[in-house]
């Protein structure tokens, strides 16, 4: 049983046990929808009006590096040339959703699967990213694998600035607005892993990503 089915098998179980349907009906789903309409949100720190530029600042204090290209099609380029500057792979997996760049005129070799352990260099995009404090917002699929952004050493992430929102609160919006339900996996990925469990020492890389690479594109 995969992991969806075994958790929509839990949670119709416990339904079962609350005497109700193995799904929610229509009235159920109603009555969320109309307490989030209804539900006040939180104080929020205002920000400013520029949020690629809050974005890129707030993702460099996580240790994440950026940069800023004017199209897609200058992605390959700009990945080729931080690889080359760091001295890591110009051999990478990919998201399927990444198939259309011309990786290869711009000297590398991508495959589009999920990775291996001998994998070093992984290419996502991102469903969006939230400016307040730098987080990418990535939603698994059979075209965008949660692996892809976890196990590769190097993860760079493609950003459309279009897709630059305020807050995490904005992200779940524009979730429920686009997707409906959440995907089997929602991953927030702020900067490399870490972790400063030994003598309080901060340590990249404790539980995935040595490095975290954005590519911010403006015209997308």
């Amino acid at each position: 049983m995969d992991t969806t089915a075994a958790r929509r098998s839990i949670l119709a179980r416990i339904r079962a046990a609350q005497g109700r349907g193995a799904t929610p009906d229509a009235s159920e789903r109603e009555a969320v929808a109309d307490y989030l309409a209804r539900h006040p949100e939180g104080p929020r720190p205002p920000l400013e009006d520029d949020l690629v530029a809050r974005f890129v600042r707030e993702a460099r204090k996580m240790s994440t590096t950026v940069d800023e290209v004017e199209s897609l099609a200058a992605v390959p380029a700009a990945a080729q040339r931080y690889l080359a500057e760091g001295g890591l792979s110009m051999q990478a997996v990919a998201w399927q959703t990444l198939d259309s760049f011309d990786w290869a005129a711009a000297g590398l070799s991508v495959e589009f699967r999920t990775p291996e352990d001998r994998d070093l260099v992984g290419f996502t995009g991102c469903f969006c990213a939230t400016a307040e404090t730098g987080t990418l917002v990535l939603l698994s699929s059979p075209q965008t694998w949660a692996s892809g952004a976890l196990l590769p050493e190097t993860h760079i992430a493609v950003v459309p600035a279009s897709r630059i929102v305020a807050g995490h609160e904005d992200a779940f919006a524009l979730i429920r607005a686009e997707r409906g339900e959440l995907p089997r996996a929602v991953n927030f990925v702020s900067g490399p892993s870490r972790t400063g469990d030994i003598e309080q020492t901060i340590i990249l890389g404790a539980h995935g990503p040595y490095r975290v690479h954005v590519i911010v594109v403006h015209g997308a």
